[in-house]
């Protein structure tokens, strides 16, 4: 294959990837944006496996690799469930990071023949942003899958000192760095690498299960800029538009999920979250329970009904009960809406896609800033397995670890109806609350074994 057929491959692949991006901003538009995805690979891979800079002797060795590879990517969509792909993410990222920490080490023991003066300088120091960047995001990404499996503890871990620790290991870095430009040899690299390692386990160490959804989105920005760097190593025109792509997404998805918790991007990167600031409010009342039949005959005389997914929801699979109880409300004349929280679940965007593969119609699947106004007019809202998004202490106590972030204010409800497993707190440790104000009862066991319970009780 031709350069100039690899660079048309090449253009049309960065086509494809940014109108992909664009479509996935609209849940109507996303299937169609994922095959624009999906053949922007396709080409990628084509272009760069029958391009002249690969030669026809190793195609005994790279089409076994991709066979393999594709049939374990097949295998792991076919047995991963929706609950489980914020640990693939944070697991596939972790691949990007290592890679390109692979790449930046052969590129330094073999590097190129062609370059001269300051273009070496130049490749060595892509060469140590490569590594460094991808070290961070391999380590951060396997932490981040053990917080998200449940394998490592969800809360932050705050070492005394632990930002100096980060700086001082920061300083070694690049230290490490300048003597590699000085051509101390590759012992540089390496004892950088595994200094880079430490940084990126310590700093997602130290931030808890309540972030996660902005440290999967941190790590995927990470890994783009991981790509990027390595592209400008492998002198890869597609690497590196496809690696900008993903990094500044990424970063800019962290960024608006920051302000959606009212966080502060840097002290969710750099500090632990979960940590009182002082005494919390006492909680008065009591958590009163309720059967599905009960729930039955509220949801049988309201006229308008929110739902409120999360985790929960996700965990026991139930979003198909969840959508044949909508369609049967909206079919006895009953107003019925889903409030989304921009950080519910442990994934951006997670309740959508899981409302969407459960045939829910998209116009009723609204955001926060656009339903938070109707709880008062609303007669029963529905909160499936939700806990900090629905949290009123965001608002009434200063001292809360999640105060400040904006929530959904379902409390204003007539009567609000919570499904939930136990009494406990949920992933993030935090009391809510909601559980003991008078209009809110809590219909406890297993989501879709209760929602299938309430189909049973409605007329």
């Amino acid at each position: 294959m031709g350069s100039g057929i690899v660079t048309a491959s090449y253009i049309a692949a960065s086509v494809l990837f940014i109108l992909a991006l664009g479509g996935l901003s609209n849940q109507e538009k996303a299937k169609r944006a994922i095959w624009f995805g999906i053949t922007g690979m396709f080409l990628a891979i084509v272009g760069t496996v029958f391009g002249p800079e690969v030669e026809a002797s190793l195609f005994s060795f790279l089409f076994p690799c991709i066979i393999v590879g594709s049939v374990i990517g097949v295998f792991l969509a076919q047995r991963v469930q929706m609950t489980e792909m914020p640990e693939l993410v944070a697991a596939l990222h972790s691949f990007v990071g290592l890679a390109a920490v692979f790449i930046g080490i052969n590129s330094d023991i073999n590097p190129p023949d062609n370059l001269t003066g300051v273009e070496i300088v130049i490749h060595e120091i892509e060469i140590f942003l490569g590594i460094f960047i991808g070290a961070i995001t391999f380590t951060g990404s396997v932490i981040a899958y053990g917080k998200l499996a449940g394998s490592i503890d969800g809360k932050a871990l705050t070492l005394p000192g632990r930002h100096l620790i980060n700086i001082f290991l920061l300083a070694v870095c690049f230290f490490l760095g300048w003597l590699y430009l000085q051509h101390f040899g590759l012992w540089t690299l390496l004892l950088m690498t595994l200094l880079a390692f430490i940084i990126g386990a310590h700093l997602v160490m130290a931030i808890g299960g309540a972030d996660m959804p902005v440290v999967v989105s941190m790590l995927n920005s990470y890994s783009g800029w991981a790509a990027a760097a390595t592209g400008f190593m492998l002198g890869n025109d597609l690497l590196i538009v496809t690696g900008a792509l993903v990094g500044s997404s990424g970063a800019i998805l962290s960024y608006i999920m920051c302000r959606a918790m009212n966080r502060n991007f840097v002290s969710v990167i750099l500090g632990g979250f979960g940590g009182s600031q002082g005494p919390t409010m006492d909680i008065e009342g009591e958590m009163i329970a309720i059967d599905a039949e009960n729930v039955g005959g509220l949801i049988n005389d309201a006229e308008s009904v929110i739902i409120v997914p999360g985790y929960g929801m996700a965990v026991a699979q139930a979003q198909a009960s969840i959508s044949e109880l909508t369609k049967r409300l909206i079919s006895s004349g009953k107003l019925v809406r889903f409030a989304i929280h921009p950080v519910a679940g442990r994934l951006p965007g997670h309740m959508n896609v899981l409302l969407a593969e459960a045939k829910v119609p998209y116009d009723i699947v609204l955001e926060m800033d656009e339903i938070n106004s109707d709880f008062p007019q609303t007669d029963v809202t529905i909160v499936i397995g939700s806990n900090d998004i629905v949290n009123p202490a965001a608002q009434d106590d200063p001292n809360s670890p999640i105060a400040g972030m904006p929530v959904l204010e379902v409390w204003k409800s007539k009567q609000v109806i919570v499904s939930k497993r136990g009494q406990g707190t949920g992933y993030s440790g935090i009391e809510n609350p909601l559980f003991y104000k008078e209009n809110t009862r809590m219909l406890y066991g297993d989501a879709k074994v209760s929602v299938d319970a309430v189909l049973n009780c409605i007329s």
